[in-house]
């Protein structure tokens, strides 16, 4: 019978290709018909039980490319989590081989007039390729993500490129319906706590005179999702941020403002809904109404994904755990 061993500079090395997680290696051995032995620096690649070397033998295959394209993309400083493995395993398992492999040997990096950014995790360049694929794209998942922070390099990139001519950034100010007037200031002062956000990560991309600039000039746009009604969105690239708390009317509104070479990200995370009770989220309800679509893509982060402090996403793992105790359990499995 067919097999394959690698070897690895270390027990630690090794363990980084999968995250860390024995489940991790459990679902590449259900999704590519293999069996995965593991001790100290090597990795051991087997036929199932019962299993035929003819029949064997490509998935054995699939299996090594799979591990070496993963101590490749290592190799190159990537950090490889949870959500990744997940995503480039099934995407071998789909003879999507050379297009993962393009993720490592191309690179990408999105300049600004501040800094340039690289995407920290394979998650996030996928997401940065779509933007860059698609007119329309969605980033959904829990805080720390880069989902915001992407979208907005993305779109200051696209500027000084001169691929669009504005950047237009805006957010439902959710809980203004209620506390708007009781807060001090003019219009504008009121709104702004609900946009800082979006300020502080354009901070980190311009100079501040040159934001300064930009906004007196309309190039760079920073308002309410309500001033977006009745308008046309043309040659921009437009960020909808904390979309899980538009109502789906909201988003349609939205959505329906893309106008000639435009671009639009949108952004949120499906776990923070502030809405009332009585509304659902626009964002919730999209992916059923638009997912098949060609030219919008979904891309869905996770705890794993985010990139903050380390105890951010245990944070975040410990809260979904307890909000689905039946479907938490980690299904970990001793050490082949």
């Amino acid at each position: 019978m067919p097999s394959r061993t690698l070897h690895f500079p270390s027990p630690r090395h090794l363990s980084a290709l999968y995250a860390g997680r024995e489940e991790n290696l459990a679902h590449a051995e259900r999704t590519l018909g293999v069996k995965l032995i593991t001790r100290d620096d090597w990795l051991k690649i087997e036929p199932p039980t019962g299993t035929s070397a003819a029949a064997a033998a490509p998935a054995i295959a699939c299996a090594e490319s799979l591990f070496n394209f993963l101590n490749e993309a290592r190799s190159q400083g990537m950090t490889i989590r949870t959500p990744d493995f997940h995503r480039i395993t099934d995407g071998f398992a789909r003879g999507e081989g050379e297009q993962m492999r393009a993720l490592v040997t191309e690179p990408l990096v999105i300049a600004t007039n501040r800094k340039t950014i690289v995407p920290k995790t394979l998650g996030q360049k996928l997401y940065l390729q779509s933007m860059l694929a698609h007119p329309v794209v969605f980033g959904i998942g829990p805080a720390g993500t880069g989902k915001t922070y992407l979208a907005m390099a993305a779109a200051v990139s696209a500027l000084l490129k001169n691929e669009v001519e504005r950047i237009i950034l805006t957010r439902p100010a959710v809980e203004a319906g209620e506390t708007l007037g009781f807060l001090p200031g003019d219009l504008r002062e009121k709104i702004l706590p609900y946009l800082r956000p979006l300020y502080d990560a354009l901070n980190d991309m311009l100079d501040a005179e040159d934001i300064s600039r930009l906004t007196e000039k309309g190039v760079i746009e920073i308002a309410p999702l309500a001033y977006m009604r009745g308008r046309t969105l043309s040659h921009a690239f437009v960020v909808l941020d904390e979309a899980q708390n538009t109502t789906p009317e909201q988003m349609m509104m939205f959505l329906t403002r893309l106008g000639e070479n435009s671009r639009m990200v949108v952004t949120g995370d499906i776990t923070q809904i502030d809405l009332p009770r009585s509304k659902q989220s626009g964002l919730l309800e999209v992916r059923h109404i638009l997912s098949d679509i060609p030219g919008i893509d979904f891309h869905t982060f996770s705890g794993s994904d985010v990139v903050r402090h380390p105890l951010v996403g245990k944070i975040i793992e410990a809260y979904e755990n307890y909000r689905n105790p039946i479907t938490s359990g980690n299904g970990a499995e001793e050490k082949r």
